[in-house]
């Protein structure tokens, strides 16, 4: 593994799985093998026995080393409803998780971890995504979706994730709305906000393509 990195969002449904398999596909275009995992995943399915997330078997696909669903995945959920409640059988164990990394980190050259919701959304009754980000002692890379209400959003999470002591790579804006008004002046803003690098913008798309996205996407 030369490189890793947590991807997590300003809220849940910010297009955290279409920014980390952006970010697989900008990977592979620059002649890296990659892995992408989805440790936690709640609104799961049943399929051929066991449960599967449709964003876990996403990245599963991008991927250049093809992992068993249960390394990518090993916390799937079939109540569509936060870990902590919808595990209360089976709690997330950042251990396990990071058992799971340890073992996988030397398949690919670069890693991404999607965690499941905001920083601070809970795993389990005492830990949350920052905590995981934490044990995988991982840099961040911060997905904010561009809407009404993102800057405040935005300049929270950041500063969570600062407060953390956690390092930030840097940040991609993803349009998830077709229109919206001073959309170049939101991303501004919360780009004067930051100290850290703008990674890319994702225009907003109704299917996408992800080799097109990622062409928006730089790393200096």
């Amino acid at each position: 593994m030369e490189q890793a990195y947590f991807i997590t969002g300003t809220d849940t449904n910010v297009g955290k799985t279409w920014a980390t398999v952006v970010l697989m596909r900008y990977f592979k275009g620059q002649g890296k093998s990659v892995i992408g995992l989805k440790p936690v995943a709640s609104g799961c399915i049943w399929e051929e026995g066991r449960l599967v997330n449709a964003d876990a078997l996403l990245l599963q696909d991008n991927a250049t080393v093809k992992l068993d669903y249960g390394l990518i995945n090993p916390y799937a959920f079939e109540r569509p409803v936060s870990p902590h409640i919808a595990g209360k059988g089976n709690p997330v164990e950042l251990k396990v998780i990071g058992n799971i990394f340890n073992s996988v980190k030397e398949y690919a050259q670069i890693i991404l971890v999607e965690g499941a919701g905001g920083w601070y959304s809970p795993l389990n009754q005492h830990q949350d995504n920052s905590g995981l980000a934490s044990v995988l002692n991982l840099p961040v890379i911060l997905v904010v979706a561009i809407k009404l209400g993102c800057i405040n959003h935005a300049k929270l999470t950041f500063q969570a994730i600062s407060k953390d002591c956690v390092v930030c790579a840097g940040w991609i804006a993803v349009c998830t709305e077709p229109q919206l008004e001073c959309l170049d002046d939101i991303v501004q803003t919360i780009r004067d906000s930051f100290d850290i690098p703008l990674l890319g913008i994702l225009p907003y798309l109704n299917i996408p393509d992800f080799d097109g996205l990622a062409e928006n996407i730089s790393f200096t």
